[in-house]
């Protein structure tokens, strides 16, 4: 986390879409790009960041 908000390496659940990710760059400071945790697939927009919930923080950006 950083500034309290999810950073880049941090595990999230994606409230817009009820899946678990991992945030792989932030862009600009506010379009999170997100991969899923296991499994592979497409990578994806958060459509909304205030609806990221941290459920493991990465430890960087601290």
């Amino acid at each position: 986390m950083k500034d309290g908000k999810p950073w880049v390496g941090d595990r999230v659940r994606d409230e817009v879409t009820g899946r678990k990710a991992i945030v792989t760059d932030v862009r600009k400071g506010s379009i999170y790009i997100l991969r899923p945790v296991a499994g592979g697939g497409a990578f994806w927009e958060a459509q909304d960041p205030d609806r990221l919930t941290v459920t493991e923080p990465s430890g960087g950006g601290l």
